[in-house]
């Protein structure tokens, strides 16, 4: 198991290879070992209660919609939900689908003062194979780390 310092210079550096304005940028395992090894790191799961529900979930997230299903429209109250959920000191790693509307909410969540943002690349289920299907290239699922379906 690599230390959590080394992790969280990786994702510092993928930050600023990419000019990221979050800290970091973790694959899926690495967000896990950062997870289970810094105090206080919280794993915000931003998908659709849909998706939540349909695909998968990571047991122990904070889940809060970015969008709600059908037709997608963002929430409104994103940020108020994350201030009442999560101190801005905290570690914070956001995930999503696929590691884009993570990066959107990282992005946000720095403008509103938190200092510590990482996204999650490749999200829960990765990206599309050759079929147009996700789950098979990339992604939390297929990294084989905990999930469950409801």
């Amino acid at each position: 198991m690599v230390a959590l310092t080394a992790l969280l210079d990786l994702a510092h550096q993928r930050a600023v290879e990419l000019d990221l304005p979050y800290q970091g940028a973790l694959t899926p395992a690495e967000a896990y070992q950062v997870w289970q090894s810094a105090p206080g790191a919280k794993l915000i799961d931003i998908r659709t209660q849909a998706e939540l529900n349909w695909v998968g979930r990571v047991p122990g997230t904070i889940d809060l919609e970015w969008a709600s299903w059908p037709g997608m429209q963002p929430h409104h109250n994103f940020m108020a939900q994350l201030r009442r959920q999560v101190d801005r000191e905290a570690l914070v790693m956001f995930l999503c689908r696929s590691g884009v509307r993570s990066d959107n909410a990282a992005r946000i969540a720095v403008n509103a003062g938190y200092n510590n943002c990482y996204n999650v690349l490749e999200g829960f289920e990765g990206d599309r194979d050759a079929d147009n299907q996700r789950g098979h290239i990339g992604g939390w699922k297929h990294a084989g780390l905990p999930w469950q379906q409801d």
